[in-house]
């Protein structure tokens, strides 16, 4: 999928589980899946740093607001943590704040559990509670003062042993951050009571204290068991708080806040990895849910220094516990077809419960892994739920096998169209890139139509979902045999389904049905528009795998037309800096379908037919012959700034790594480029040694 729109669609994805996860208590998906889905979000930000927008997850820490509540704006962003899974990546968190501030190799750090409740926030005024919220998206919580009063773990005064007036001072205003949940005890002492009256019982203990907590009869709240642990101070005024985290844990529990009693402070890193790998296996000692230990750096002044990383603050992580393993039967695999014609085996399970989720399908994670893994139709198989609630195969139990599995081969046809599938030199993926294939259909038209690819403008998902279920597209090139009857259908079926969506209270004004009578003029005015834009335009259109921006357009430099390109061999297209075998492969490959071929012979029809630009003069400078790859977030410098900035000096810009790279221009949250130009020994500049090479 181009990364525009794999961005797009993760922003949406990750706004609807924080959505499910914050505002209606009721996921859909796991932990790990979700952590995933934002990895992948932060990732493309990072190569596309100037994509970022306001509407990105990664801009805030938590989601929209319920609007049930009054809403109360934090006195400081309430802020997520960014996850480790194993000790490596706890080492590599450290090595990444080392290089930023040398006070971090002196530093201490505090261990907290990380429990899996939902994050309230209260507010001390002359030390009585005078306010209670949630986090919400961060920045803004929902008021739930009158049900925070109802749990009598949180103090309505403080100190609350008068005894220690004379020891701990109190702020005339403190505002302090703790987790609500349920103990587990509680929990299933809560469910067996329901189950003895026939109501309906709770999954979890996390869902249970949220929705709990987030409803209006503070009467039902005061009958959950609900408690809490504080552990962090948001923000003070009129008095003094202590600037080390763990001295913040004295100072609260002195107030009277319940403190969690399994925190230790370390002078190293080691010994704290070393610790929190004790409670991998201990974790069912603790009276809570817990999906990990927090390591934060003990010196809040320090901590702060570092700042943040997105909403992530360096100064702390969440070492996440692995994950519970049960074996099964793997009955057979599957194969899904993705929107990218990314073909992914998953495993049927016999039906078997893990952490109180039923499972009957997991991931296999690609062809590649069943190969390695050795993994039979059939095969007693071990799997996981990593993050707690994602399943997938571990790998087999050989010594439970009877002989009578099957081996697996990887289809050699896509299940969705029947076309070959296509597997690249280097890649772990397979591929349908069957340009009509129905699995994608849709993500190739949106794709198509895209501002970075054809813009065709007012075509959006709405209406391309409308031309496939309508018949009228079955693939790119038909969007320029639509005619005027068939934008009317489009247009009468995309009120019909509006309409039953959300019914209108008053009929259409007669401007809005002037406007909707324009809709398919103005279309068919975009689509003809488009007919003119460039070669480098179309290309990308098209869809090829690993064919971006950068390399569109030197394949429009170098071939004339799309017929050009079309007769060039694998060895023609390796002489183009930055084209590997493997992307060669691909490229030529896609124009050796029948499918493809079909559909560049109604483009070229239809009079979709692009002549290369005349190539103009590259300037001279102090770049010149050098070739760099921008991988990474730069301290000023967006993606496009940099890549006109080389250019302007005379350099050249490509999307891959090669052996023919001059320099991998690094930023901060690299990606994989990084790994594979360390691997051929490619020297890394800043911004700052960039600038320098101009010089």
């Amino acid at each position: 999928m181009n990364p525009s729109h794999r961005y797009e669609e993760l922003k949406a994805q990750v706004n609807f589980h924080n959505y499910r996860y914050h505002v209606l208590d009721a996921p859909i998906i796991s932990d790990l899946e979700y952590d995933r889905l934002l990895n992948e979000l932060k990732q493309i930000e990072a190569d596309h740093p100037d994509w970022v927008a306001p509407d990105s997850p990664t801009q805030r820490a938590g989601s929209k607001l319920a609007n049930r509540f009054e809403k109360i704006r934090h006195p400081r962003p309430i802020l997520s943590l960014a996850n480790a899974f194993g000790a490596d990546d706890a080492r590599a968190w450290l090595e990444r704040i080392k290089k930023l501030d040398d006070r971090v190799e002196r530093a201490q750090f505090v261990v907290e559990p990380k429990i899996d409740g939902l994050s309230v926030i209260l507010h001390y005024r002359d030390g009585l509670f005078a306010q209670g919220a949630t986090r919400g998206d961060g920045e803004i919580g929902e008021d739930i003062t009158s049900n925070l009063r109802t749990v009598r773990a949180i103090p309505l005064k403080i100190p609350v042993d008068s005894d220690q007036k004379s020891v701990v001072s109190v702020p005339k205003y403190l505002v302090v951050r703790g987790e609500a949940f349920i103990p587990n005890k509680d929990f299933e002492e809560l469910n067996r009571k329901l189950e003895e009256t026939g109501e309906k019982t709770y999954l979890n203990p996390r869902n249970t204290a949220a929705g709990s907590l987030r409803q209006l009869d503070p009467q039902l709240t005061a009958s959950r068991p609900l408690t809490l642990l504080v552990y962090q101070i948001v923000y003070s005024e009129g008095g003094e708080v202590p600037t080390s985290q763990w001295k913040v844990l004295e100072y609260l529990k002195a107030l009277g806040f319940p403190v969690t009693d399994v925190a230790k402070r370390f002078d190293d890193l080691d010994s704290a990895i070393a610790y929190t790998e004790t409670w991998n296996q201990g974790r069912d000692s603790l009276p809570y849910e817990a999906d990990g230990m927090v390591i934060k750096i003990d010196d809040l002044t320090l901590a702060a220094d570092l700042g943040f990383v997105g909403k992530d603050p360096r100064g702390a992580m969440a070492f996440k516990f692995p994950a519970r393993e049960v074996t099964t039967t793997l009955n057979d695999i599957g194969v899904a077809v993705g929107r990218t014609g990314v073909l992914t085996p998953y495993a049927m399970l016999e039906p078997v419960e893990i952490g109180g989720v039923i499972v009957e399908r997991a991931t296999l994670h690609n062809f590649d892994f069943i190969a390695e893994k050795d993994i039979r139709a059939g095969d007693r198989v071990l799997v996981k739920r990593a993050g707690e609630v994602i399943p997938y195969v571990i790998g087999p139990v050989i010594d439970a096998r009877s002989g009578k599995e099957k081996i697996y081969q990887p289809p050699a046809k896509c299940p969705a169209c029947g076309e070959t599938v296509e597997h690249f030199e280097g890649e772990v993926a397979w591929y349908c890139v069957n340009a009509a294939c129905p699995a994608q259909l849709t993500r190739n038209i949106e794709h198509f139509v895209s501002r970075g690819a054809m813009d065709i403008e007012g075509l959006g998902i709405e209406l391309v979902k409308i031309l496939i279920d309508l018949g009228l597209v079955k693939d790119v090139a038909d969007i320029y045999a639509l005619n005027k009857d068939d934008l009317a259908k489009i247009n009468e079926e995309m009120t019909r389904r509006r309409r039953e969506k959300k019914p209108p209270k008053n009929p259409p004004k007669t401007a809005a049905k002037k406007e909707e009578a324009k809709r398919p003029e103005k279309l068919l005015t975009a689509i003809a528009v488009s007919k003119e834009q460039p070669l480098a335009r179309l290309i990308i259109g098209l869809g090829i795998h690993n064919v971006g921006e950068v390399m569109a357009s030197d394949l429009s430099q170098k071939f004339t037309d799309l017929d050009e390109l079309a007769k060039a061999t694998v060895e023609e297209l390796m002489q183009i800096e930055g084209i590997g075998p493997g992307i060669a492969e691909s490229i030529a490959d896609w124009f050796s379908r029948p499918f493809n071929r079909q559909v560049l012979k109604k483009l070229k029809g239809a009079g979709v037919w692009p002549k290369s630009e005349e190539k103009t003069e590259k300037p001279e400078g102090k770049l010149t012959g050098l070739t760099f790859v921008v991988t990474g977030t730069l301290p000023t410098l967006t993606r496009e700034d940099v890549k006109e900035f080389i250019e302007k000096n005379g350099g050249k810009v490509t999307d891959s790594v090669s052996k023919k790279t001059s320099y991998l221009v690094l930023g901060e949250n690299p990606g994989s480029k990084a790994d594979k130009a360390r691997a051929l020994g490619i020297e890394f500049l800043d911004e700052a040694a960039l600038r320098t090479l101009t010089l």
